[in-house]
């Protein structure tokens, strides 16, 4: 495979250290090197959360450069808009349009963005509905990572042993549902 820059954004309690996880142990699984870096910031009180996953045979760095990622799979609108300059020209936007007000726009001292999120291909899709369909709301990281396998050469059977690996056993099958559900979004 070749290197794969890939920045997942959030906020706090959406499961992005999940989803980097998943992400991780997968690489493993398919003999790849893998780097991690996680910024969790306000993450326990809704705030901002980006993390850095590169995937390749020789990767050194963990962070990702503005310009450098391959793809940005956003759990909420508004962090899409803020790492979509993290995108190559080749770069892929994955966007739930989900909307979460940060508190600035909650106290009436901002407004919250207008604009839609856009990448070289843009996928935005209402992740939130497809998770609460497959049995749990927070579901929707899995949904995105479904759709980010459709993106990547890795067959599907090894996408659900990951994350069967790093779920919890009780959420097994409604995250496998909200899985095949991002697939087939």
């Amino acid at each position: 495979m070749k290197n794969t820059n890939i920045i997942i954004v959030g906020v706090g309690g959406q499961g992005i250290l999940l989803t980097s996880k998943i992400l991780g142990y997968l690489a493993l699984d398919m003999g790849e090197n893998v780097k991690v870096s996680e910024v969790h910031g306000m993450s326990q009180r809704g705030g901002s959360v980006i993390t850095h996953v590169r995937i390749g045979q020789e990767v050194h760095s963990p962070l990702i450069d503005a310009g450098e990622a391959d793809f940005v799979l956003s759990f909420e609108k508004l962090e899409a808009l803020r790492a979509e300059h993290f995108l190559n020209g080749q770069g892929v936007l994955i966007s739930n349009t989900q909307e979460i007000l940060p508190m600035p726009v909650i106290m009436g001292a901002a407004a919250y963005p207008g604009e839609q999120p856009k990448g070289r291909e843009t996928v935005l899709l209402d992740a939130l509905s497809l998770a609460e369909t497959a049995g749990n709301a927070k579901a929707v990281n899995i949904v995105l990572l479904g759709v980010l396998s459709r993106y990547m050469e890795w067959p599907e059977a090894k996408w659900e042993t990951a994350i069967a690996a790093c779920v919890p056993p009780k959420t097994l099958e409604v995250n496998l549902r909200a899985f095949k559900a991002g697939r087939q979004a």
